[in-house]
């Protein structure tokens, strides 16, 4: 895969496809929220992301994609829904390095969780 498709796969919650290129040196911030850091942390969180994922219908739009030889950057929103009723919407934005054989050393991770409209 290339490095854009490895980050739009991650971006949009396609993590099987992309765990061969971790190493147990990726970091993945997500700044105020969490730090992982090698695929022994991150690939347990993808799982958990996954299971939610499945919970839910989901609606992923990639708005933007901006490459370099070494740095993809993806901004987009994400759309979650229950049994008709929209449970979150977030804007997010995507900040992946790469090494020189694709593999992942650092994914930055910036999420805007939108407020709930009231009843």
């Amino acid at each position: 895969m290339t490095k854009s498709e490895i980050s739009q796969a991650f971006s949009g919650g396609q993590f099987e496809k992309c765990l061969d290129y971790l190493t147990d040196q990726t970091i993945w911030n997500t700044p105020g929220e969490q730090f992982l850091k090698g695929r022994q942390e991150i690939e347990p969180f993808c799982k958990k992301i996954t299971a939610y994922f499945n919970s839910v219908n989901t609606n992923f739009k990639q708005l933007n994609l901006i490459e370099n030889d070494r740095c993809v950057a993806i901004n987009g929103t994400a759309e979650f829904i229950r049994d008709g009723i929209r449970v979150s919407f977030i804007s997010s934005c995507d900040v992946y390095e790469f090494d020189s054989d694709n593999k992942i050393l650092s994914i930055n991770s910036y999420c805007i969780t939108e407020p709930q409209e009231k009843e």
